[in-house]
């Protein structure tokens, strides 16, 4: 099908006609091909505006510039959701969603200029080589790769290529002051969406998604699974912050916890046509208590999974209010290399009800901006402050009320921290400053924690005065004012836990965050308090 519209459409007005066009032949629409390529007055139009300019405009200019800011322009008018994916970006974000790339599987920072190894994945090409943290790779197949004008992207290009490629790397260790040359076999690296796993308490499992991509699911079964074994009979699923994905791989995932014939969700497209999605047999995590995290960052697939438990009378989801899309996506190639994701669709939870928050004013600033409107109105600090409609109430099937509209309400709610301690996470996740200032103590010795063991460094390491001291320094040279002593406890935590990725994994990384964690403290509370014959009632909302 592509082929037969590169004979029909110019190249450069492919974009343009394919939201008309391409779009609706993709989405299956009844239309026939001769209807759909019949003469159209506004398809003309934007046709003779493109020659006009290619052709008779006084200056050269890059038609393929317009056609983006066109098609942009188009799905502008629709939803906050429905968005162009230029060519230059369609690669990362198709890896992303994958989970994995090809490359040579490490993690780095540009370190005065040079590539240093922060950590080779483990069991990745370069670790089987034996690359180590605070290697410096000066050149890839005799290409420089260190000084100050060589961005990023270009030194990830350089690094990654098709599996199997061989690329000879150039490497500074520093620990033993030498360079030497190591060929590595480029393979798949994955990218991983299951951020974290550790056991909580003796009986209960934490699980971190980022995102849901293609390996979401399976990450999450092998996660787990080893939980499990070491005796997790109750889970916490945390999707804070998790933007969503694919609405096929949570599915899947709520699967895990509904018996075998609970609705998860249904979808409804302009045509009226519902489709249905019922849990099967296959649930590996049935009549066990979960706690699924959830907060303003928390959308999309998040919700489908937060609801479907809701709805269903599943579990306890603790937090605060989720973000509010309830609308989904379809991607469709144009042709080109670039693609469009156009709303094809609702999505409704078990009960009915709809959480799509209101785009109607039709801003993308003012529809992504909302967190600084419920962050004004109280609604991140107190409950109370949630509005609801009575007209958008649902009753779950044991008589719990829940509400539509604007996101997942959660059953147990926990208040945004204070301005100080968002500060610190804010410098933890958007920041890395802790991650940094890690990375160049380490710099300085890495021999200086070889002795000790991951269960050593967890239950005796403790990070000293001298070490904290020199994180303010550090802090107050990049202009940052905080009252550092007040938040000393939880400074000393996060660096801690920033040692522990970057010596060991993020799971003892997660692990010692999450002593620090409201949301944590929260389901400890609750599971030392219930039981399985006394499930948390709700909603605090009525």
């Amino acid at each position: 099908m592509k082929k037969k519209y590169q004979y029909i459409l110019p190249t450069v007005l492919a974009m343009v006609l394919a939201i008309g066009i391409f779009i609706g032949g993709k989405l299956h629409f009844n239309d026939s091909p001769e209807k759909l390529f019949s003469t159209n007055s506004k398809k003309d139009k934007l046709n003779r505006l493109i020659d006009y300019i290619d052709y008779e405009y006084v200056d050269e200019v890059d038609t393929d510039s317009i056609v983006d800011v066109t098609v942009n322009n188009i799905l502008g008018k629709l939803d906050p959701h429905s968005v162009y994916i230029p060519r230059s970006e369609m690669k990362e974000i198709s890896e992303s969603m994958k989970g994995d790339f090809v490359g040579i599987g490490i993690s780095f920072y540009k370190f005065r200029d040079t590539i240093t190894v922060i950590r080779p994945i483990k069991n990745g090409p370069s670790h089987r080589r034996g690359i180590k943290p605070g290697d410096r790779i000066l050149m890839a197949d005799g290409d420089t790769l260190f000084g100050k004008r060589i961005p990023n992207s270009e030194i990830v290009d350089r690094l990654k290529g098709k599996a199997g490629s061989r690329v000879k790397l150039t490497v500074y260790r520093k620990t033993e002051d030498r360079i030497f040359d190591v060929t590595v076999r480029r393979g798949k690296v994955p990218i991983k969406s299951v951020e974290s796993y550790y056991m909580l308490t003796d009986d209960m499992g934490y699980i971190k998604i980022n995102r849901f991509a293609e390996s979401t699911f399976s990450e999450f079964l092998a996660a787990l699974q080893k939980l499990k074994i070491r005796g997790a009979d109750k889970l916490v699923l945390d999707l804070r912050d998790n933007p969503g994905g694919y609405l096929g791989i949570a599915e899947q995932l709520a699967d895990e916890f509904l018996e075998e014939g609970k609705l998860i969700l249904y979808t409804e497209n302009k045509k009226g046509n519902i489709k249905k999605a019922y849990a099967t047999d296959k649930g590996n995590f049935e009549d066990r208590p979960v706690y699924v995290l959830i907060n303003e960052r928390s959308a999309s697939a998040s919700e489908i999974i937060a609801g479907a438990l809701q709805d269903n009378d599943i579990g306890t989801i603790v937090g605060r209010r989720s973000f509010g899309k309830g609308l989904v996506q379809r991607e469709m190639d144009l042709g080109d290399g670039s693609a469009v994701r156009l709303t094809v669709s609702r999505y409704y939870t078990p009960t009915g009800r709809s959480i799509q928050k209101s785009y109607e004013n039709g801003h993308q600033e003012d529809y992504y901006q909302e967190f600084i409107n419920r962050y004004h109105s109280g609604e991140l600090i107190s409950v109370d402050s949630i509005k609801v409609a009575d007209s958008l109430k649902f009753k779950t099937p044991k008589g719990k009320i829940v509400y539509g509209g604007g996101g997942i309400i959660p059953d147990v709610f926990v208040p945004i921290g204070s301005n100080q301690e968002e500060a610190i996470e804010s410098m933890d996740d958007t920041y890395e400053f802790f991650s940094f200032f890690i990375f160049e103590h380490l710099e300085k010795d890495r021999t200086r924690y070889s002795h000790l063991s991951k269960s050593e460094f967890l239950e005796e390491f403790r990070v000293d005065d001298i070490l904290f001291e020199q994180f303010i320094d550090f802090m107050l040279n990049r202009k940052v004012k905080l009252d550092f002593y007040a938040q000393e406890k939880k400074i000393k935590a996060y660096l801690k836990a920033n040692l522990a990725e970057q010596l060991f994994s993020p799971n003892l990384s997660a692990q010692i965050k999450g002593e620090h964690d409201a949301m944590l403290k929260k389901v400890l509370e609750l599971d030392s308090i219930a039981s399985a014959a006394m499930p948390i009632e709700g909603p605090l909302l009525d």
